[in-house]
């Protein structure tokens, strides 16, 4: 951990791992370019929904890991030794160190709207995270001067658990608008359903008005055949299908003529 820049990698690997484990893949982003027009690329940003929500451009919230371990170990030596003067000048130092890249990632990764009007600084060890937090007003330096959060392992992944049940508040959110686009349209199709049955209940009605004439008009002609002497059935059968013979032009054809004279 001598080398600054194997440093600063330990230290991104573990921001990826722990947003990673907390975030899905479309909810954050690497190496994001997160000021319009510049160069700068930050290590990991948290994709918000914009105002016009998941379709509108995304609020990108910047997250850079930092670790200065120098300093750190330099105040933990001084500490050790119990040398005053060698504790505020570790302290002064450790204190100056953290200010000075909290106002870079200001610098190079804030640009409301198009971000949040804050940053977050991982620090990757608890020890160091601790440290800052020991410092009287250096937290509170950092968020009032370079709106920056620190954040060590424990409480990013607590950050992150509280975003993602944001994003689960606003996928219900969009479900629910959702659901009632379908029932407004179910609503409308169920109108026109109605629509349909009641002018199959008209047809049904016409039609059961229609047989209520045909039952009329059966007992009438039952009336009228009432003086009329029924033939056997045999002799109805025989008749019927002589008729029918006569009817398709038979040899028979002028057997009615016949019979009438």
């Amino acid at each position: 951990m001598t080398n600054v820049k194997t440093r600063g990698t330990w230290g991104e690997v573990q921001l990826g791992a722990i947003i990673d484990n907390v975030l899905t893949p479309a909810q954050y982003a690497k190496n994001v370019k997160t000021v319009p027009g510049s160069d700068e690329l930050v290590e990991f940003a948290i994709r918000l929904p914009g105002k016009g929500g998941v379709e509108d451009a995304p609020v990108w919230l910047p997250i850079d890991a930092k670790y200065p371990v120098e300093h750190y170990q330099r105040l933990q030596d001084a500490l050790d030794a119990a040398e005053r003067g060698a504790i505020a000048a570790a302290g002064n130092a450790f204190e100056t160190s953290i200010r000075a890249e909290a106002k870079k990632i200001a610098a190079k990764y804030l640009a409301p709207p198009h971000t949040t009007d804050f940053a977050v600084m991982y620090l990757p060890t608890e020890s160091l995270f601790a440290e800052v937090l020991r410092r009287p007003g250096l937290v509170e330096a950092l968020q009032n001067d370079s709106r920056v959060v620190v954040t060590g392992p424990a409480n990013l992944a607590a950050m992150l658990n509280s975003l993602q049940m944001g994003f689960k508040t606003l996928a219900i959110e969009q479900r629910s608008s959702e659901v009632w686009a379908v029932l407004g349209q179910v609503k409308t199709e169920f109108a026109k359903f109605g629509e349909v049955v009641e002018a199959t209940r008209k047809s049904i009605d016409a039609a059961a008005r229609r047989f209520e004439q045909v039952d009329v008009r059966t007992r009438a002609i039952q009336r009228r055949l009432r003086g009329v002497q029924e033939l056997p059935s045999a002799a109805a059968t025989e008749t019927l299908d002589t008729t029918d013979l006569f009817a398709s032009g038979g040899p028979m054809a002028s057997a009615p003529a016949d019979r009438k004279s």
